[in-house]
């Protein structure tokens, strides 16, 4: 059985990574309304894999008899007039996330839940990368955003990314 205090974290994550899909598909619409095919992809992409943390989550309780609680998901609130917007929001939302699987960390470090802070330490390297990621995309458009031809093939290299599934096994 899951501390009480871990599950209401664990059932509150749910909805951040669902939100976070909602953040990267506003990312992603935007620069498809500027003609940046590639950065769209990207942040569908990455709203794909956002979706999908949620649901090993979801999976996480249900595997130990805990109750799924779906709340509302909150509307994208990122204001985005730029294109270095999105990548700057989502390089600061990437460290808010991290901090979040850190606060459930500790909680179940506290709680003595060894299983959980196993599950967790996937999601510990997986916000490892995706800050990594983030910072790249900031650094990569300051220094390409603002040359067309740079931007093009930049985006270009984004429009490659493709979908993987998360390896992480329940």
């Amino acid at each position: 059985m899951l501390n009480e205090k871990v599950a209401a974290l664990l059932n509150t994550q749910v909805n951040k990574e669902f939100y976070s899909a909602y953040l990267y598909l506003h990312f992603s619409n935007f620069y498809k309304e500027q003609g940046l095919d590639g950065f769209a992809n990207w942040y569908q992409i990455q709203a794909q894999e956002e979706r999908d943390h949620a649901m090993l989550f979801v999976k996480y309780l249900q595997n130990n008899d805990a109750p799924v609680v779906y709340e509302a998901i909150d509307k994208p609130d990122a204001q985005l007039r730029e294109r270095m917007d999105p990548l700057t929001a989502g390089l600061a939302h990437e460290q808010y996330v991290t901090s979040l699987i850190h606060t459930i960390y500790e909680a179940a470090y506290e709680a003595r839940d060894f299983r959980t802070m196993q599950f967790l330490d996937w999601f510990v390297k997986e916000q490892g990368e995706e800050e990594t990621n983030a910072s790249d995309l900031v650094k990569k458009m300051e220094l390409f955003g603002s040359d067309s031809k740079g931007l093009y093939m930049l985006d270009n290299e984004l429009g490659a990314r493709v979908y993987s599934a998360p390896s992480l096994t329940l």
